[in-house]
């Protein structure tokens, strides 16, 4: 009697421990445990390995002043980080400087300046990923006082994708 239930007992064991076999019609999904990772991103270093130092764009416009030759003028540089720039200002006598972050769309940075709508105004944008001008910051002068308004906000995501096994 003991015989036969240790018989018994091991056969529920190993009856448990086995694999089902599976028809074609009987499968599941189920979820692999790697999500894929899409980052765009990674493709471009973050940093660049030599810094040119003369300006990677540039917008002058010369000013009515008849007695001086004074200029509107911005110029971006480039920085170490691949994604952000150096601009530097003028009007007339007026400097100033600030910076620009480019969003990374995976594809290397191409900053453009275009004339803006007013006088002695321009907007600093960017080429997007299908070669779209994408408008960023608006340098103006008011009133003699240089300004710089941010037009729109950019922002890239990093996503996982859930991919199903059958």
């Amino acid at each position: 009697m003991k015989n036969a239930l240790f018989i018994l007992g091991i056969s529920v064991l190993a009856g448990c421990n086995s694999s089902p076999s599976h028809s074609s019609e009987g499968k599941k999904d189920t979820i692999s445990k790697q999500p894929l990772v899409i980052n765009p991103g990674d493709r471009i270093p973050m940093y660049r390995d030599t810094v040119h130092a003369e300006p990677v764009v540039q917008y002058n416009e010369r000013t009515d002043n008849p007695l001086n030759d004074w200029y509107f003028s911005v110029k971006l540089y480039e920085t170490k980080k691949t994604f952000h720039y150096l601009i530097k200002l003028q009007y007339e006598e007026i400097r100033g400087t600030d910076t620009l972050k480019l969003p990374n769309f995976g594809l290397a940075p191409k900053p453009i300046i275009q004339k803006g709508p007013e006088k002695y105004s321009c907007i600093i944008g960017f080429t997007d990923k299908e070669g779209k001008f994408r408008e960023y910051k608006k340098i103006h002068v008011k009133g003699n006082h240089l300004k710089i308004t941010a037009l729109k906000h950019y922002a890239v995501a990093t996503y996982e994708e859930q991919r199903s096994v059958k």
